[in-house]
């Protein structure tokens, strides 16, 4: 299980570090992954501190934290006076010990980030991409240029990268081909993982990219420290993530968070996805410019955006009660303590508009159970989801696992 409760499924569909019998293997490995959460997630400690943090025995912690200090994994960080005796060491997750790449697969380019275990931004890449034509094998081609591009330019060694997370549109199938299902894009069951496979040995993951934006947030940003939340990315398009107990909740069938395809109004607005009447059809970039009488290339959507709030046009107003009633539908539906507003649209129009929005929202919304300043802004900007898709390359790294060669989804 990952900090939020996630299970990756690998190479064979198993869960892995599941199964019907726990071997002593798998304890220690467990154990590894708690201290290792516990010494990432809150920053510096003693030994002390991780044994009442993960409620393992001080003999334990001592064992397991002179392993990950042999391995260069933990490194020591200075020490703390203690009541009466020596002082204690702290210890720390050596940044410099491995390096993730994160992969935002966008409407309009394909961004490659390379990240240190602080998750501190080394170096990155950018493909232009056009909307209309997202090619599959083109796709593919800029990640894996990006990949050796990123990896060159911060001179970090081959060796030390520890995988590749890619955040893509649509939904992604559990599997080892990581099988892409993209209306937007115009991708039905496009083996993306397969295709990188090809061209790289990394260990790779896939998810969704709201959800990888999600994740950012939830570990690192305005999400952080709740346990119940919706965090909606507003792009050209509109995606979202829905954490329940602190869990990404993903459904029966791995769709679950398609907060842009809920119904606004029965047979109205063509969306992108085919239906009618979708949130997405009224609230993405493309739909607001659209309703607004704008023609835009999506290369040019966030300044035409920008003219729209600066002239004050009626279609901002409509959108930010439009995005209320959305919203509202969500606060009915999952109570969440949070809401976060997310992606470079949703960015710009909460950061002029977030308190219309919360009027908004609370004009449409029982009193009971919503406060609306719990509708928040992304603290971690428009590269919030290759920053969550990096994040996917930590489990196997608290696991201390070796996936080199596989494919990976979240399940």
């Amino acid at each position: 299980m990952n900090y939020h409760g996630e299970a990756i499924v690998g190479e064979a569909g198993t869960r892995m570090g599941t199964s019907g019998r726990r071997t002593v293997r798998d304890l220690r490995r467990g154990n590894r992954a708690m201290l290792l959460r516990a010494l990432y997630f809150g920053g510096p400690a003693t030994r002390n501190d991780l044994a009442a943090a993960t409620g393992l025995s001080p003999a334990t912690v001592s064992t397991m934290t002179g392993d990950l200090l042999a391995e260069n994994v933990v490194v020591e960080a200075g020490q703390v006076d203690s009541d009466g005796g020596r002082p204690r060491v702290v210890l720390r997750v050596n940044p410099a010990y491995g390096y993730a790449v994160g992969v935002d697969v966008g409407e309009t380019q394909v961004s490659v980030e390379l990240f240190d275990l602080e998750m501190a931004k080394l170096a990155r890449a950018h493909y232009a991409v056009r909307s209309a034509r997202h090619d599959p094998e083109l796709v593919a081609r800029h990640i894996l240029a990006g990949v050796d591009t990123v990896v060159a330019e911060s001179e970090v060694p081959a060796e030390r990268v520890l995988g590749v997370g890619v955040g893509v549109p649509g939904i992604v199938e559990p599997g080892p081909d990581a099988l892409v299902r993209a209306k937007t894009f115009g991708w039905e069951a496009v083996p993306l993982g397969a295709l990188l496979r090809a061209g790289t040995s990394l260990p790779l993951f896939v998810d969704n990219g709201a959800k990888t934006m999600g994740q950012a947030e939830l570990w690192f940003g305005s999400g952080k420290g709740t346990r119940d939340a919706i965090i909606v990315l507003m792009g050209s398009g509109v995606g979202g993530t829905v954490v329940t107990d602190g869990h990404i909740y993903r459904g029966a069938g791995k769709a679950a968070g398609e907060v842009g395809h809920l119904k606004l109004v029965a047979g109205g607005r063509a969306c992108r996805c085919g239906a009618r009447g979708c949130l997405e059809a009224y609230l993405g970039a493309e739909a607001i410019l659209d309703r607004g009488g704008v023609v835009a290339d999506s290369a040019d959507e966030e300044a035409a955006l920008a003219r729209l709030l600066d002239d004050g046009s009626p279609v901002i107003a409509e959108s930010v009660e439009l995005l209320g009633v959305g919203l509202s539908s969500l606060v009915h539906l999952f109570n969440p303590e949070r809401i976060v507003i997310g992606g470079w649209a949703g960015l710009m129009l909460g950061g002029r508009m977030l308190a219309e929005i919360r009027a908004a929202t609370a004009a449409n919304t029982q009193a009971q159970p919503f406060q609306p300043e719990t509708i928040v802004l992304g603290r971690l900007g428009p590269d919030a989801v290759a920053l969550g898709a990096a994040t996917l390359v930590l489990e196997p790294f608290f696991q201390g696992a070796a996936f080199q060669g596989t494919v990976s989804t979240i399940a």
